[in-house]
């Protein structure tokens, strides 16, 4: 067992993004904020790594998907300390070496209080990683290249909207000029394309979720969206196998599988928890629906367009063959098989048999939902159906000291 020990601190910490706003100078037709693009740019960031790593061997294919997913946390975090500042002014400090490291040595100073109880190795990977920004690995390039489709995709829906900005014509030439140093990786000709090609208009399907808003009945502060919930689900599943010492395709696992775990509300929209549990038959009905429509418009379209690896590792991500993405699996065989939680900690943590964690992704995303209710009650928004979720939200894990390894009643204490 590891360690480390995920604190609320750290949790708040990445629920931050929530707050965040982008382009904050421009018109906007609604409020973007930066973990919806965070969560849109690690959806493609998956979608290029699992292109570019078909011809790899499991090890190599292992260590670019860790290096994916950390790099692309290591870029949330700082962004998070830097906040507001212009892509412009940020591009000419990191020009100059020296004024970026001191300005990077300030960001990791005020980071270490709060990621500190992740150990210091991952300190020491983040420090790295940090101060050389320039690094020209795999991993880094699609990072890179991620980045710019989903600061792309943004743009793209402030340009109509902002005719009389004289900035929108250098601004677009940027992008254009920056994905075009990509285009040698596998996937990015296809998602700019994004109109006419099958992995385009999936990645572009992604970005629609951040015009969907949780708790769409319940008035909040921050709003937050079903694409940046993916994302901070996600970032909570990886903390939190680091804390529990999942083996390295667990922690991939849980990672993308929070990335992508109500990507069915693209065709359902989202469902609160009090209808889905009204009854078994209502609950069975919605997944029927849900999964029938992931098969049609999603994962049909992905495969005939040659793209089945990536279908087949959605399906497994969702849970589809076990009926759950809650419910924890490993592959054996080929064959996916539904296992308990407890021996994924035993016998199953093996990178072999790819587990994945369906516990321990609901307790991620139960807490995600605890922290969205209990910052829009101290931010002054009292409604009857926040209190209804924090009480539930409790009461689920009050009498069970431990689930998937993770003690939540007393983390969600420490929220009161």
């Amino acid at each position: 067992m590891s360690s480390i020990t995920i604190r609320k601190s750290l949790l708040e910490l990445v629920f931050t993004g929530a707050f965040m706003k982008r382009w904050n100078d421009k018109l906007r037709p609604m409020e973007l904020v930066e973990v919806d693009k965070q969560a849109h740019k690690m959806i493609v960031a998956w979608l290029l790594f699992v292109l570019n790593s078909r011809d790899m061997d499991v090890a190599r294919k292992r260590a670019l998907g860790e290096a994916v997913v950390e790099g692309g946390l290591f870029d949330y975090l700082y962004r998070l300390v830097i906040t507001d500042i212009k892509p412009p002014v940020f591009y000419k400090i990191k020009e100059n070496r020296e004024d970026y490291q001191r300005l990077t040595r300030w960001v990791i100073r005020e980071l270490t209080p709060r990621i500190l109880p992740l150990g210091e190795e991952f300190m020491e990977r983040m420090t790295a990683s940090l101060m050389e920004p320039e690094q020209k690995g795999l991993a880094r390039r699609i990072l890179h290249a991620a980045h710019l489709y989903a600061s792309y995709s943004e743009f793209k829906l402030l340009k109509t909207i902002n005719t009389m900005d004289d900035e929108l014509q250098e601004i677009e030439q940027s992008f254009i000029d920056r994905l075009g140093e990509f285009t040698d990786l596998d996937g990015v000709p296809e998602l700019l394309d994004d109109e006419r090609t099958v992995l385009g208009r999936f990645a572009r399907m992604c970005g629609r979720l951040r015009f969907q808003k949780r708790w769409s009945q319940t008035p909040r502060v921050p709003e937050t969206s079903v694409l940046g919930h993916m994302y901070i689900v996600a970032a909570y599943s990886w903390f939190f196998s680091m804390e529990v010492g999942a083996c390295r395709a667990r922690m991939q696992n849980n990672f993308f599988s929070g990335l992508i775990h109500d990507l069915p509300e693209l065709l359902t929209r989202d469902i609160i928890s009090p209808v889905k549990s009204a009854s078994q038959e209502i609950g069975d009905l919605i997944r029927e629906y849900e999964e029938r429509e992931l098969e049609r418009v999603v994962l049909e379209p992905l495969r005939n367009g040659g793209y089945e690896d990536i279908a087949d590792r959605m399906a497994y991500f969702l849970g589809l063959e076990v009926g759950s993405e809650f419910k924890a699996t490993i592959m054996r065989d080929g064959v996916v098989e539904e296992v308990l939680s407890e021996e994924l900690a035993g016998q199953y943590n093996l990178d072999s048999l790819d587990p994945k964690d369906g516990e321990l992704l609901k307790v991620c995303d139960s807490i995600a939902a605890y922290i969205e209710a209990v910052t829009a009650l101290r931010n002054g928004i009292s409604s009857d159906q926040l209190h209804q979720a924090t009480f539930r939200i409790r009461s689920r894990y009050h009498d069970t000291p431990s689930v998937a390894g993770i003690h939540v009643s007393s983390l969600l204490a420490d929220f009161d």
